[in-house]
């Protein structure tokens, strides 16, 4: 059997983190998650999709992500009953998330509503790239007997 939800969509409220008696953290959150297809004009459709997060991944969502920031999720879709106020039985359908990524940039993050994450530490020296070398790092091949494969 396969249960296997990815998802990634914006932040519809600001996550909060509850704990249970037991000292577990959890948060629910709602994102919004645009349709793929859209008819000639009419406005783009979006799904709400309920996620929980449990122990560290609830940290991790309540501490960096806020109303609108950007979120991949990728977890297993769950039901649970349960009776409203009025004494109506109800059926919720959540995503429970196993992990949780960022999508949105870092300008999107630190100014659209999003928390702004510092790295620890500055990197010693700027990491090698290929746009530093020249023409003299490479050697050009002849062959003049054409036994190259390709």
């Amino acid at each position: 059997m396969l249960n296997c939800a990815v998802l990634m969509g914006r932040l519809v409220a600001d996550p909060e983190l509850r704990t249970t008696t037991t000292g577990i953290s959890v948060t629910s959150f709602r994102i919004a998650v645009d349709r793929g297809y859209v008819r000639q004009g009419e406005e783009r459709q979006a799904d709400f999709i309920d996620i929980v997060a449990w122990r560290q991944t609830a940290d991790f969502v309540t501490r960096y992500f806020r109303k609108g920031s950007m979120i991949a999720v990728q977890g297993s879709i769950q039901t649970r009953s349960y009776e409203d106020k009025m004494g109506n039985k109800r059926t919720a359908v959540e995503v429970v998330a196993d992990n949780v990524s960022f999508c949105g940039s870092k300008a999107e993050s630190g100014t659209a509503g999003g928390a702004a994450v510092r790295p620890a530490a500055a990197p010693a020296a700027p990491a090698a790239s290929f746009s530093t070398g020249g023409m003299g790092d490479f050697e050009s091949i002849e062959d003049d007997d054409d036994s190259l494969p390709f």
